[in-house]
């Protein structure tokens, strides 16, 4: 008997931490618009003086119209996070909207912070990603429908269509980070050694240097 009830004190207890730690913290007020302008340096953001705070805190048509495409993978985020909807401040939710143009790629990437679901609002996409066993998990997904990117897994979407596609995009995250993969190792700063690129992906230095001038920002 002392077994039994010890295995379901560690079940529970494995259940609760599970659910503790899948999101942002739980906050310990109605709310804490950021204060954006803030100094203090904190695991997200102060909070505004109550008397302060407004509707407009918790109100945005960042969403409202999409985005230009016209960039080297067409395809562009618009974010609606904490940094943009300051009433999000430990909320542990935001929304973005990513617009595809025709061909148009969201390349390979992760977010560290958050578990990710997506909403077809116009158009088919090709999406996935890959588990830590290097399994592919893929599927054509179009309107109405929804795919969900676990946490910190490396995942993409790419609009095989010819017309443009759009979708929205949720997070248990005020602010869930970004990582693309291409970018962030060819176009850190400083950057990536090219020895370590080159024996990462065995490719000469000539094709390292081609790619790092591609993916370089705009100045």
């Amino acid at each position: 008997m002392m077994k039994l009830e010890h295995s379901l004190f560690l079940g529970t207890l494995a259940l609760l931490l599970a659910t503790s730690f899948s999101s942002d913290p739980d906050y310990l007020q109605d709310l804490c618009v950021a204060d954006l302008a803030s100094g203090v340096t904190v695991n997200g953001f102060t909070c505004k003086e109550a008397s302060k705070v407004n509707a407009f805190d918790f109100s945005s048509i960042i969403l409202a119209k999409p985005g230009s495409t016209n960039n080297t993978f067409g395809s562009v985020v618009t974010g609606a996070n904490v940094q943009k909807v300051p009433g999000l401040n430990t909320l542990g939710v935001s929304l973005s909207r990513i617009d595809y143009a025709p061909g148009g790629l969201n390349p390979p990437h992760t977010h560290p912070r958050a578990t990710e679901v997506v909403f077809v609002l116009e158009g088919q996409l090709d999406v996935g990603f890959i588990t830590t066993a290097n399994v592919l998990i893929s599927k054509t997904i179009s309107k109405g429908e929804i795919f969900v990117f676990p946490k910190g897994l490396v995942h993409f979407q790419k609009n095989n269509a010819n017309v443009p596609a759009s979708v929205l995009s949720a997070f248990n995250s005020q602010l869930p980070g970004t990582q693309s993969i291409a970018t962030t190792l060819f176009a850190a700063t400083p950057s990536v050694p090219d020895n370590v690129l080159t024996k990462t992906f065995q490719v000469g230095t000539k094709e390292v240097e081609k790619i790092k001038s591609r993916l370089a920002p705009k100045k």
